[in-house]
Parts: C-alpha cells; sequence; structure tokens
C-alpha cells in the first residue's frame, strides 16, 4: 500500500475542512459570465442585489458553512427581480455546497441540471458559451462523485471542447485537471500525466494568488504520483522535489497559511518515502513517512492521507520484521480507524495483520484477518469496477470522431446531399427489380427439386432426433446410478468416519488405536472419493451460468487462499498478472475451482521449501493461465490417462497426500464446456505445467 491513494480521493475535503472552502469554488468563481439584461449588471457580471449577497465573506467561511448557506436562500428569496446572471451563480453556489461540504451527489445533479437549464435559456452566444461549459463542469463533477465515470468524462470533455476558444488558461486547467483524474483512475496514468501537465501549463499563465499557488504545487505532486504508478521511478522522484521546492520557495509569502503548506508538504513526504522504499532506502523511506505522518495527524490536517502512509510505514516494518514496531503502529491506526473513516486503509490494515500472522505460523489468526481483508476488497473493487471498464483514449477518439462528424454535416449541402441520394435510389430500384425478376424465374425450376430435398432431410432429421434422443437417455440413466450409487454409500462411510473419530478418544491398546486409525484413513479416502464421483457427474450434467469475471482478481483470490495450505509445507506461490484489468464471460465459481485444483496439485506433488508460479498473460484471442512447479513430474507411460476418468494415473503426493486422479478429468470438462483448451508439459523429478487457454470473445 503506498501513499499514492491521496491521490484517488483528490476531490474530497480532508477533515476539518482546512482546504478553505473558498479554493473549493474556485473553478466557478473563474467562470463568471457577462450579458446585460433587464437591469444593469455591477461589474459586468451581476446585479447590484445579487453582487453584495455573492461578495460576502460568510459564503465562503469554511467553519459555518451552514450558515453561509442559510443566509445566501434568505437573502436571495428577498431579491425582487434576480438576472440570468444572478440565478446561475446561486445554483452554482448550491452545487458546490452539496459536493464540498453536504456530499450528496443526488443534489449535486439536481443543481448541475439547473444550471444546465439556465444556459439552455440565453440568448446571447457568448453567455450561452460561458454556462453551458461551466453547467457541463458541473454535471461531470456529479457524475464523478456518483462513480459514473462515462458520463463524467463525456461531460467534461464537452465543456473543454466548447470553451477552449472562449475560456482563460485558468477555467481550461480545471478541465484538463479533471479529465487527468479519470485517467489516473482508470490506471492509464502515462495519459493522466500528460493531462496533468497540460493543466500545469496552463495554470502558468493564471493568477497569482494562493489558490492558485496551492493548485500548481498540487498538479506538481500529481504527475510525480502519475510517474510513479506507471513505473517512472526517477520522473516521479523529479517531480516530488519539484513540488517540495515550489512549496519552500514560497514559504514566507503565505506565513499565514503555514499549516495547509505543512499539509502540503507532509504528502509530498509520503510520496518520497513511497519512492525510497521501491528504491530499497528503508531507512530514507522510514524518515520520510514519519515526518508525513507526524504533521497529517494532527488536528484538522489531512487525516485521511496519514492513515494511508501509516500503512505504508506498517508495510515496511513487516518487511524488515520490526516486529515491536510494527504492532505498535497497527494497534494506534486501529483506534484511529474507529473515528476517522478510511476503507482503503483499514482493507490494508486486515492484509497485513494477515501476513504478520503468516510470518509467525499462526495460519488461524491469520486466516480470520485475511476473511474481514477479501470482504473488504470486495467491497472496493465493486466501488472501482466501472473505473477500469472504459478506455479513455478511445472515447477520446470517439468524442473527437463525433465532433469532426458534426462539422462536416454542417458544412456539406443539402441539395448535392439529395441529388447522391436520388441516384443511388434509382440504382438500387433497378437492381431490385432485376433481381426479383431473375429469382422468380428461377424459382419455379427449383420449388420442385427443393420438396423433393426437403422431405429427405426431414426423414434424416427424425432418425438423428430419435438417435439423440436414446443417447441422451442412456447418458441420464448412466449419471443417475452412479449418483446413487455414490450418494448411498457416502452416508454409511461418513458414519464410519465419524464412529472410527469418536473411538480414537476412548481408550484402546497401541495395536488397537492403529487398526482404528487404519480405518479411520481408508473410510475417509473413500469419502473423497465419493465426493469427487458426485463432482464429476454434476460438472458434466450442471447448468453453465456465465458472467464478467475479472481475471487477475479471480486468481489472486485463489492464491491468497491457497497460500495457506502452500505454508503447511513452506512452499511459496508467485503470480505474475496480467498489466491490466481484464473481465471474461466465465463462471466464477467453475473457473476458480479449475485454478484451485492446479494450484493444489502443485502443492500436493511438490517437496516441501519450493516454489509455485502463476502466470496470467494475453494471447491471440485468449487468455493464458500456467501453473508450473518444481515437483515430481509427470512420468511418460502414463500421461495420455491424465485426464481420463477414474484413470490409474494416481500418485500419493510428497508427504503422502492421497490422490483419486478425478480432480484432471473435472478440469478438462469445465474448460471445454468454455471452449478452451488445457493441456500439460512435464519431466520426471523436473516438474509440470499445465496450461489454461480461454477465449476473450
Amino acid at each position: 500500500m503506498l501513499p499514492t491513494d491521496n491521490l484517488r480521493k483528490r476531490f474530497t475535503l480532508p477533515a476539518g475542512g482546512q482546504i478553505l472552502w473558498l479554493s473549493a469554488v474556485f473553478a466557478f468563481m473563474l467562470i463568471s459570465v457577462s450579458c446585460k439584461q433587464k437591469e444593469a449588471p455591477v461589474n459586468g457580471d451581476y446585479s447590484a442585489g445579487f453582487d453584495a449577497i455573492y461578495h460576502n465573506s460568510r459564503i465562503y467561511d469554511a467553519k459555518k458553512i451552514e450558515q453561509g448557506m442559510y443566509y445566501l436562500d434568505s437573502a436571495f428569496s428577498r431579491l425582487s427581480s434576480a438576472t440570468r446572471n444572478d440565478t446561475f451563480r446561486y445554483y452554482s453556489l448550491h452545487f458546490m455546497y452539496n459536493k464540498k461540504t453536504a456530499h450528496s451527489t443526488v443534489k449535486e445533479l439536481l443543481y448541475a441540471d439547473s444550471m444546465m437549464a439556465v444556459a439552455n435559456r440565453c440568448v446571447h452566444e457568448k453567455q450561452y458559451v460561458n454556462f453551458f461549459s461551466e453547467a457541463n463542469y458541473a454535471k461531470g463533477d456529479a457524475y464523478f462523485d456518483a462513480h459514473q465515470y462515462n458520463e463524467a468524462y463525456k461531460y467534461f470533455y464537452e465543456g473543454y471542447f466548447l470553451g477552449k476558444n472562449h475560456f482563460n488558461d485558468e477555467i481550461l486547467a480545471e478541465y484538463t485537471y479533471r479529465m487527468a483524474m479519470i485517467a489516473f483512475k482508470q490506471s492509464h496514468f502515462k495519459v493522466a500525466a500528460n493531462y496533468f501537465k497540460e493543466s500545469y501549463r496552463y495554470l502558468i499563465t493564471g493568477r497569482d494568488d494562493f489558490a492558485s499557488f496551492y493548485q500548481k504545487q498540487e498538479v506538481l505532486n500529481d504527475i510525480g504520483e502519475s510517474y510513479q504508478q506507471n513505473g517512472d521511478i526517477d520522473s516521479a522522484s523529479a517531480y516530488f522535489s519539484r513540488a517540495l521546492a515550489y512549496i519552500n520557495a514560497n514559504d514566507g509569502k503565505y506565513k499565514s497559511k503555514a499549516n495547509l503548506l505543512q499539509v502540503a508538504r507532509a504528502v509530498t513526504y509520503g510520496d518520497q518515502g513511497a519512492i525510497a522504499y521501491k528504491k530499497g532506502q528503508y531507512a530514507q523511506a522510514e524518515d520520510a513517512y514519519k515526518k508525513s505522518i507526524a504533521i497529517n495527524l494532527s488536528k484538522f490536517n489531512d487525516n485521511y492521507n496519514a492513515e494511508l502512509v501509516e500503512i505504508s510505514l506498517a508495510q515496511l516494518y513487516l518487511d524488515l520484521h520490526k516486529d515491536a514496531e510494527f504492532m505498535d503502529l497497527m494497534q494506534n491506526l486501529h483506534g484511529q480507524l474507529d473515528t476517522i473513516k478510511n476503507m482503503d486503509a483499514e482493507t490494508d490494515w486486515n492484509r497485513l495483520m494477515s501476513n504478520y500472522y503468516v510470518q509467525k505460523k499462526d495460519f488461524a489468526r491469520s486466516l480470520a484477518y485475511f476473511k474481514d481483508y477479501s470482504s473488504l476488497k470486495d467491497s472496493l473493487n465493486k466501488i472501482t469496477s466501472s473505473l477500469k471498464e472504459t478506455d479513455i483514449n478511445q472515447q477520446l477518439a470517439n468524442y473527437d470522431k463525433q465532433y469532426q462528424i458534426q462539422s462536416l454535416k454542417d458544412n456539406n449541402k443539402l441539395q448535392q446531399r439529395y441529388l447522391y441520394l436520388a441516384i443511388i435510389g434509382v440504382i438500387m430500384a433497378v437492381m431490385i427489380i432485376f433481381l426479383v425478376h431473375r429469382n422468380w424465374e428461377r424459382s419455379k425450376r427449383d420449388i420442385l427439386a427443393i420438396s423433393d430435398l426437403n422431405k429427405q432431410i426431414n426423414l434424416q432429421k427424425a432418425d438423428l432426433e430419435n438417435t439423440l434422443h436414446e443417447l441422451k437417455v442412456n447418458n441420464q440413466e448412466k449419471d443417475r446410478i452412479l449418483r446413487t450409487v455414490a450418494h448411498d454409500l457416502r452416508n454409511p462411510i461418513g458414519g464410519i468416519v465419524a464412529l472410527t473419530n469418536a473411538m480414537l478418544e476412548d481408550e484402546y491398546s497401541d495395536e488397537q488405536k492403529q487398526l482404528i486409525n487404519l480405518v479411520n484413513s481408508t473410510s475417509g479416502n473413500s469419502l473423497e472419493l465419493i465426493n469427487e464421483i458426485l463432482e464429476a457427474t454434476n460438472t458434466t450434467n450442471g447448468k453453465l451460468t456465465k458472467e464478467p469475471v475479472e481475471i487477475n482478481g479471480l486468481v489472486s483470490n485463489s492464491v491468497e487462499i491457497l497460500s495457506f495450505k502452500a505454508a503447511e509445507k513452506n512452499q511459496k506461490i508467485v503470480t505474475q498478472l496480467l498489466d491490466h484489468p481484464q473481465k471474461l464471460m466465465i463462471s466464477r465459481e467453475r473457473i476458480w475451482r479449475v485454478i484451485s485444483n492446479l494450484i493444489s496439485n502443485a502443492i500436493k506433488f511438490s517437496p516441501n521449501g519450493s516454489a509455485i508460479n502463476v502466470k496470467v498473460t494475453n494471447g491471440a484471442g485468449n487468455i493464458n493461465i500456467s501453473v508450473s512447479d518444481h515437483g515430481i513430474g509427470i512420468p511418460d507411460d502414463i500421461k495420455d490417462d491424465v485426464f481420463n476418468i477414474f484413470t490409474n494415473a494416481k500418485r500419493p503426493g510428497t508427504a503422502g497426500e492421497k490422490s483419486f486422479g478425478l480432480g484432471l478429468s473435472i478440469c478438462q470438462q469445465i474448460i471445454e464446456n468454455h471452449h478452451g483448451k488445457i493441456w500439460f508439459e512435464s519431466e520426471v523429478n523436473a516438474g509440470t505445467t499445465f496450461h489454461i487457454s480461454l477465449p476473450t470473445a
């Protein structure tokens, strides 16, 4: 867990409201309009009455914002005749209040729609362009907060496209910043870095005040975080240093904002700690993390970011086996999470505790923390899954094409289009008449032949249907008998297992206990064989329900669960996943079962302390998954029987684990039902690699 998650909550106001509410409405104060209406606006913007309301400091007091909004509502209701400018700005202030303070996405969208309605009533071109672009900006933010990122990007791009020839650079900086945020959240880090750079170039030519300064240092840090996530560590480090130098250079200029400067430094310290961690400079990383935490844990500072940095520091302590420091930090962080909710930090807190107890060989406690981690991780995946479903580059190309097509439609002459359509219509009509006449003549000659062929086909079809029905009935009867026998055997054998387990707790001689153990072990193996027989018949006859499944997450889940089993033999499972998440239309439960079965076999037939490699790669129209071990391998004389049901190619594991030979047959059935392929490569005493290929379409 790295403190780059600070960027992912950039649209959220830090605890205590120390980032001035005035800076929260910075972009909307930039986009002001000038269009004369019923009254003469003051300074070319608003009516005299609303101008006094708009510039009243009560509206922008972050500590009393509710009172400020009450004053805005009551004062606006007393205006005798509000201009269109007044009404638009009134709605925009309510939009920002619900976005930054009330956090009501429903009301955000309602006020954004109200702004759009006012814009659509404009009759002056300049006012329309200004209002429409700002309303798009608001709707983009509202959809962003509602996690509807496709719609958000659409409105940001439309507002930017419409306003780039009319707005100043500071407003364009806001639009490009928002598009950069969406690119970052979609893991298009290089695209995000370019958008952030473009935003910074617009900001350089803008105003020279504290709000602009704070934005610049933030964007510099964002560029660094984008490079860091993209793996460009040197570029990231350079931008973090540049951001910190920019803050320090303006320290004397904004002495009254010293606390905000410290918060900005703390974020950068955390990022620099992450860079040092990746370079293996652990002492420097620890020092940077501690400096960041010390600042942002203070009241009214960015406590959310502090918790994320604490997670990074805890990961460092865990890697360095500093158990005392690790547990002390984790206990303090747990108390903080009770008062300051941070789902990202809470998720990784449980992950770290699980990993800690794995190190301590306390697998029961590790599993308990892992279950909490898995549940929280699933919730986070649901929140962010929509982020990975859209290719922002493709969206940008689509929007550009849409505007190009619209421009072509406006420039072409209608008369020329009508002429082309008329010519095409005449040609098509002649061709249709010719084809109809020719086909009519042919149909007379062919109808008798077709009738005879149809009779023959119907007879053959009936024969085939009867044969198929008989085969289906026979197959169902075979499966029914097999399931009945297996089911009837499971209960008495299960009773034998339970009885011998109870007998083992009584006092018997050593020879008697040895015999009871033998009965217990044999019965348990028989019960496991019966379960595999039932599973094989269920796989053959069960309905296959497919759904979109993110393959990286499915493989990671299987590996994480089986890591506990591997740890019992001091084995390590190494994974290599896709660079970008990708979804497949598969049965989640059955493909998970295949992956888990292959990993379990690798664990079973590998010696203690060995490594197992699980790799996911992209192929030509498919996703390939491989599981490699360094175990006993498969002899040549049984390779052809590995996938056969009830095969004789079964051997005990390296620790004496029982094998029945049904698992790989079940795996083959599942993969073939998904129109995929499964195969293996093996060398005796050198290891085995099983491959799965699943189609992406």
